[in-house]
């Protein structure tokens, strides 16, 4: 899915669904859980601004029923009822250098769900076990954001992941790897292992 007219297509005919499963298929990140966990109205919101970002398509008036459809979905604790949707919405809302109270209450959410090992876990319960494939998502999309950044313990983060990475499936660690390559860190492993 390239151009703006298929998506504009797409989400005026709210086929969330296949507007998600197309934008994710081209998308180097990825994967079927992705495609099954991202396949409703809000992540397809997000996925599509962040694909009219890329695009250069700032102002296209769909832009505004993106963000309108996003930021009325952010629930009072800041975040959008789970990790991964949360991180796709603030790196949507980032886009074209994005600002305002509704991102910095989307990372606050993100930073305060963080678990004292520095990962994030599978569900919006700190208790939770810790999830490599939400918290690589997570990286991979909110890592290379100074605010984000700013509010999170990247190290710990980075440090879990790197430790923990022999034990992942096969989709958490393609997540992990990618994550790394995009926000330009590197894994302690992968040095070991070069």
């Amino acid at each position: 899915m390239q151009t703006t007219r298929q998506l504009d297509r797409f989400w005026s005919a709210r086929q969330y669904d296949r507007l998600a499963r197309e934008l994710l298929t081209a998308r180097i990140e990825s994967s079927p859980r992705m495609v099954a966990e991202l396949a409703h109205p809000v992540p397809a919101a997000a996925m599509a601004l962040i694909r009219l970002d890329e695009l250069n398509q700032g102002v296209h008036p769909l832009n505004e029923k993106l963000i309108r459809t996003i930021i009325a979905a952010q629930e009072g604790d800041g975040g959008w009822g789970d990790l991964m949707v949360t991180a796709l919405c603030v790196r949507a809302l980032l886009c074209s250098r994005g600002q305002g109270i509704a991102i910095d209450r989307g990372i606050a959410w993100l930073a305060n769900m963080q678990k004292a090992e520095g990962a994030w876990p599978a569900f919006p319960i700190r208790r939770t076990a810790e999830d490599p494939f939400v918290s690589a998502f997570i990286l991979f999309h909110l890592a290379d954001q100074p605010a984000f950044r700013a509010a999170v313990r990247l190290d710990d983060a980075v440090a879990w992941l790197a430790q923990n990475e022999p034990n992942f499936d096969a989709e958490s660690r393609r997540l992990w790897h990618r994550a790394t390559l995009r926000c330009r860190l590197r894994s302690p492993l992968a040095t070991v292992n070069n």
